[in-house]
């Protein structure tokens, strides 16, 4: 994303008059043209001066998730009915600025959303303005006193819980994958019916193919075209989940401080896209977010440098306001973007129910045996009945004879000698 202050960018116009070349046909802006107005060459280029026969956007409320939306510019007058702070950085209705080098981001994007302008043919004027701002206020980077993560994720359900039609989120991860915490958040916004506009992110910025949330399903993701309808080499970039393409380059953007520049990058593409969306709800109040982006892309005009359809580089096409408010689109059952709810049940582990516990038969248990009768435990230097039986008496017996014998041997003896003793006749 760049910007280049729009002094000399009016100073010229005024002067010369502004020649806008676009996918459409070229126009030059009358002599007495406001230069800031003619400088919008996008408003006549992609058809959103003709839907304004249609409708204005009144009745629609866009959320704004960034870095908020600036008190102080008139354009905004009357055009901000709500908003918060998810940062921890910013005021709590989310109108003061976050972020040292951002601040004004999230104020360039809600005027070319729904900016008011600053008289009927004068000033910037967004897509849709006649159309409602929710300015939801996240920090990025140093500036975050969150995780960016928990930001988005409670950014997301503040502003479909305020009545949100449509968001724009005009900021990138620059990987493709998304934390588990954005798959409950984004499929709240759509299971309440609101279409979520994000951009695809730039070249110039480093990011070489779309990254989340560009790569959820079910988002419109929105590429970007320099004047001429052809892919911006460094504000945009390519993914197989783009869904349209808008300008890129040579955006206008008001400041929080009402300073008006020249700026560039999808993140000034995806409110145009915003702005488109909040335009067809308002014209097609019956229809649901499905058939809202249905809608934008089936009308979408081919791009000259497309290969296939959709393309990598521009999607389904070149957005066309007019066709998408006006047209005969015939409707669909389901999101033309892709199912999160689809893609969350493939690819996330899905928690795993206990099976129903059944109450169990009884079992019968046959009784036990009897337990043997307990023995009296008994020292084990004293004898027992076996040592007695088999030991001690064998041995007293045997003892008692052989005493005898040796009684009976020693009496037989002393009979001899006694004997042998007597004197002789």
């Amino acid at each position: 994303m760049t910007r280049r202050l729009l002094g000399a960018l009016v100073a010229v116009a005024a002067v010369v008059g502004l020649v806008a070349v676009g996918p459409g046909a070229a126009q030059a802006a009358a002599p007495d043209a406001d230069p800031v107005r003619a400088a919008e060459y996008w408003l006549a280029d992609y058809g959103i001066e003709k839907a304004w026969a249609t409708t204005r956007g009144a009745g629609v409320k866009i959320a704004v998730i960034d870095t908020g939306i600036g008190r102080g510019p008139v354009e905004f007058a009357g055009a901000v009915a709500g908003g918060t702070d998810v940062s921890g950085a910013g005021s709590p209705d989310g109108r003061t600025p976050v972020g040292a080098v951002d601040k004004d981001h999230g104020s360039w994007v809600a005027s070319l959303a729904a900016g008011r302008g600053t008289g009927p043919s004068a000033g910037m004027i967004g897509v849709a303005p006649e159309a409602q701002l929710l300015s939801v206020s996240v920090a990025f980077g140093s500036s975050a006193q969150r995780s960016f993560a928990d930001q988005i994720a409670e950014a997301i359900r503040w502003s479909v819980d305020n009545g949100a039609d449509v968001i724009n989120m005009s900021l990138t991860t620059n990987v493709p994958d998304w934390p588990e915490s954005w798959d409950d958040a984004f499929l709240y916004a759509f299971e309440h019916d609101v279409v979520v506009v994000v951009a695809a992110g730039n070249r110039g910025s480093g990011t070489t193919r779309v990254g989340a949330p560009a790569t959820i399903p079910g988002v419109l993701t929105v590429g970007g075209v320099d004047r001429n309808g052809k892919a911006s080499v460094d504000a945009s970039t390519q993914g197989i989940t783009i869904g349209v393409s808008a300008p890129s380059e040579e955006l206008v953007g008001v400041s929080a401080d009402a300073t008006l520049v020249s700026w560039d990058g999808t993140s000034g593409a995806a409110p145009i896209v915003a702005g488109i969306a909040a335009l067809v709800r308002a014209a097609h109040p019956d229809l649901d977010a499905d058939n809202v982006i249905n809608r934008i892309i089936k009308t979408a005009q081919p791009a000259a440098g497309a290969t296939d359809v959709p393309d990598v580089l521009y999607g389904y096409g070149l957005v066309d306001a007019a066709a998408a408010v006006t047209a005969d689109v015939p409707t669909v059952t389901a999101n033309p973007m892709g199912s999160l709810e689809d893609w969350v049940r493939l690819y996330r582990r899905a928690p795993v129910a206990a099976p129903p516990q059944e109450p169990a038969a009884p079992v019968e248990v046959p009784p036990l045996p009897e337990a043997d009768p307990a023995t009296r435990l008994a020292s084990p230097l004293l004898p027992d009945r076996d040592t007695v039986l088999y030991g001690t008496l064998p041995l007293t017996l045997a003892t008692v004879a052989a005493i005898l014998v040796a009684l009976g041997v020693t009496a037989a003896v002393r009979r001899i000698r006694l004997a042998s003793r007597a004197p002789s006749r």
